[in-house]
């Protein structure tokens, strides 16, 4: 008597990944569509030779979306929308292996592999000149207003001068590399009569101003490591009179009539001669003739 015996391949073996656990560091400036892991690093084996379906998902708040697999059937992941370092710079993926589609009706085997992504911060803005005001509540823009400061006409300042809204000076904004800034002034310096420290920003004069006029100088800082990252502020000077003396008013005290009922923006009349409006003037020794 002759047996035929068939053996039914019965589905009792869960996928199972290369490395349950896989770590990878991402650059900030990574391009969209780019492989971060290859199929062949994610791709699950199945003892009964099924066919593998794969899901991905990630378990960090507002990290969705960014990356993704290239299909049910193929794990590999790569990069679905651009990064922003300012946004989030990790993030924990969950990839699923079953062995049969989401949507069978059959009791299906399930692995899944933690993959945790480390975004690099990469070196993608110029430098800020501070202070600065960032634009509608977005970390990536800050708008620096220009500074300003004031020497004395025929009088040579050695010290550094003082500008508003504070002294000359700039960032890496990519705070995790923070490439060191160099100063230069590229516009504006009629006669070379101003000079800026390549280190510090600080603005000297080389030498006096005999007339008054006003400056209009274009300084700017750029990164060590990268001269294409650099940025341009407006510094305007003014040579002005020297001032040696205070304003002073005529009278130290000023004594008016006004009269009850009058309208707004009427005349106060002086004390005793109510045909004379009041008037409070101040005079300056340093400018006699205005």
């Amino acid at each position: 008597l002759e047996i035929l015996v068939t053996i039914l391949n019965e589905n009792d073996n869960p996928p199972v990944f290369p490395q349950p656990k896989i770590s990878k560091h991402v650059p900030e400036d990574t391009e969209v569509d780019t492989a971060i892991l290859a199929s062949e690093e994610v791709t699950a084996t199945d003892a009964d030779l099924d066919t593998i379906y794969y899901e991905l998902t990630t378990t960090v708040q507002n990290t969705e979306g960014y990356f993704a697999i290239r299909g049910v059937n193929n794990p590999e992941i790569y990069l679905q929308r651009a990064l922003d370092y300012d946004k989030f710079n990790s993030t924990t993926l969950l990839l699923y292996a079953r062995d049969r589609p989401v949507t069978s009706p059959e009791p299906a085997n399930t692995a899944t592999a933690t993959i945790t992504i480390t975004i690099k911060q990469s070196d993608t803005r110029a430098p800020w000149f501070l202070p600065c005001t960032q634009l509608h509540n977005d970390t990536s823009v800050c708008i620096s207003s220009p500074y300003s400061g004031r020497v004395n006409i025929s009088e040579m300042s050695t010290d550094p001068l003082l500008l508003e809204p504070g002294p000359i000076y700039a960032v890496d904004p990519d705070y995790t590399i923070s490439d060191r800034i160099v100063y230069s002034i590229v516009g504006g310096n009629t006669n070379e009569v101003f000079s800026v420290d390549a280190d510090t920003g600080n603005l000297t004069m080389n030498k006096i101003v005999t007339s008054p006029d006003s400056f209009l100088l274009q300084v700017m800082a750029t990164q060590v490591s990268n001269i294409r990252k650099y940025s341009v502020a407006t510094v305007e000077i003014k040579a002005i009179n020297k001032s040696n003396f205070p304003p002073y008013f005529e009278k130290g005290v000023y004594n008016g009539t006004v009269f009850v009922g009058l309208p707004q923006r009427s005349f106060v009349y002086q004390a005793g001669d109510p045909s004379t409006p009041l008037v409070i003037m101040a005079m300056d020794q340093d400018f006699p003739d205005v």
